[in-house]
């Protein structure tokens, strides 16, 4: 089996925790702790990224092997192998938290390639840490098949993400309580390999300000900075300020991103926010079906729904605040920090503007004019319960001649909204067609810009859904069908039309297709 080269810098140049048993306690001055997975019954590999793993330079021989299975189960260690845990806190729904850190996240160690990257494996579901609280460091199979589908379905995107190199089930059960109504029941359990250049999120830096472990806070943001942004080389407050600045210009792209192919991530507390501006955490993540700014896909979020939709850029801002309070000692004024926060909002507009300009099929965005025809839109597509993928695919095939809504015939959930909608939505039309008749792109140009916008499969929770309940009864041949279909999210793929669709309506209301809980 290869063996890939390890070079592990986190445990190398950031302090450790020096109590070497597993037990859960508050971890003070201290970025990690050592911990090694807790052997499963019986690892047997459902599903591998071949992407991801010939990145990491495992073939298919390799993949297939017992060893592999082993390995990623956290059953055996490969040489240069040094299982951790990472200690960190964070604000949950506004509110700061205290410690939090991988509690079922346990790294292994931090690959170098052959051309210099590096990127850190970590299981999700190895077993306990000593920051697991009260739970037990598992994960069941059906949060792990959402959390491996979509790193790649993501990836694959064009968006900014964490990874999966596998998805292996342990042979045992889980107990949880999916619905929180007092009726838990045993589930089967699963471990995802995921990977990421880094996983330091803005609560690795919040915990130790909010200690005031000031020493931690600077060697830490230093590490991050010489291995994760090696091109800043700047001194002194300069550095910490040019470091924040992309950090915040990273996270306006990304949320741009999750904006433009309707992705809404459903936990968006400062703990599962990264550093490097990647989509981090799978958890009850959802797409948006019909278009609504208010949807959010959480079940705990429900009532505040701090989460949905249309709050992601203002929720990754208040994030970006408080990464700047926990920054703050590093500064001798909040000038810096401040102008961070200005790049964000800059960067997110710019971002916003030219996403839209794609999807539109603009070549370029003209600031008033466009800003309103886009407003309108998104409130007839509210109004009208119109699928919000459906619509923008639909909408390349327009003709600027004779705009009918002809194109948009599967994009409705609702048929009397429909009717009641016809005569605004072909004003709307009569607009666009207006606006594309003024815009220099070739029809061809055109077709081609928004093709590259709007994707025609998105990994909607009905469809991971179906290959759940297709794994539950023991078939995991759907991972690895979706999965393929999401690796060309772009393309027409016209033998793949069922996985274009918009939600049936059985998935309106069932269990893992609309909302979804925490409990994983």
């Amino acid at each position: 089996m290869h063996f890939p080269r390890f070079d592990n810098a986190f445990l190398r140049e950031l302090p450790g925790d020096p109590e070497p048993r597993v037990f859960v306690r508050q971890v003070r001055n201290a970025a990690w702790s050592k911990v090694d997975p807790t052997p499963v019954a019986a690892p047997r590999l459902l599903a591998h990224s071949r992407e991801m793993a010939a990145e990491l330079g495992f073939g298919e021989a390799d993949v297939a092997s017992r060893e592999f299975a082993q390995v990623f189960a956290g059953n055996a260690l490969l040489p240069g192998m040094q299982p951790f845990a990472t200690n960190y806190g964070g604000h949950q729904f506004g509110h700061w938290a205290g410690q939090l850190g991988d509690g079922r996240a346990i790294s292994l160690g931090e690959v170098v390639s052959n051309d210099g990257r590096r990127m850190e494996l970590q299981l999700k579901g190895a077993g306990p840490t000593p920051y697991s609280r009260s739970a037990d460091g598992r994960a069941v199979l059906r949060s792990s098949i959402r959390e491996f589908l979509c790193s790649e379905a993501m990836y694959h995107l064009g968006i900014p993400s964490t990874r999966a190199l596998s998805l292996v089930g342990t042979g045992e059960s889980v107990e949880r309580d999916m619905f929180y109504d007092g009726h838990p029941q045993d589930e089967p359990g699963a471990i995802v390999c995921r990977v990421a250049p880094s996983f330091l999120r803005f609560g690795h830096f919040e915990l130790p300000a909010s200690r005031g472990e000031v020493d931690l806070l600077k060697t830490l943001a230093d590490f991050c900075i010489r291995r994760d942004f090696p091109h800043i080389t700047s001194d002194g407050e300069s550095k910490y300020a040019d470091w924040f600045g992309e950090a915040c210009e990273r996270t306006a792209k990304l949320v741009a991103g999750w904006m433009r192919v309707g992705f809404v991530h459903g936990v968006l507390n400062t703990d599962n926010m990264s550093i490097l501006g990647l989509t981090i955490d799978y958890g009850p993540y959802g797409w948006i079906d019909d278009y609504d700014p208010d949807w959010t896909p959480n079940t705990t979020d429900a009532m505040g729904k701090r989460y949905r939709f249309g709050w992601q850029p203002k929720v990754a801002y208040w994030n970006l605040g408080q990464l700047a309070n926990a920054l703050s000692p590093l500064f001798g004024d909040v000038g810096p920090l401040q102008a961070g926060l200005e790049r964000y909002a800059v960067a997110y507009t710019e971002a916003e503007h030219a996403t839209n300009a794609r999807k539109l099929g603009f070549a370029q965005w003209r600031d008033e004019e466009d800003t309103v025809l886009v407003r309108d839109l998104h409130g007839l597509m509210h109004a009208h319960e119109i699928d919000m993928t459906l619509w923008f695919r639909g909408l390349m095939d327009i003709d600027p001649a004779a705009p009918s809504l002809r194109p948009f015939a599967d994009a409705f959930y609702d048929p009397a909204k429909r009717e009641a909608g016809e005569g605004a939505l072909r004003e709307w039309l009569a607009r666009y067609a207006a606006r594309l008749a003024e815009d220099p792109l070739s029809t061809g140009e055109r077709r081609e810009r928004m093709r590259l916008a709007n994707p025609k499969f998105v990994l909607r929770n009905w469809l991971a859904q179906q290959a759940i309940d297709r794994a539950h009864e023991g078939d995991f041949a759907g991972i690895g069908e979706l999965l393929e279909v999401m690796r060309n999210p772009y393309d027409e793929q016209p033998s793949k039309g069922f996985f274009a669709g918009k939600r049936p309506g059985w998935a309106k209301d069932k269990a893992g297709c609309s909302m979804l809980s925490c409990s994983s």
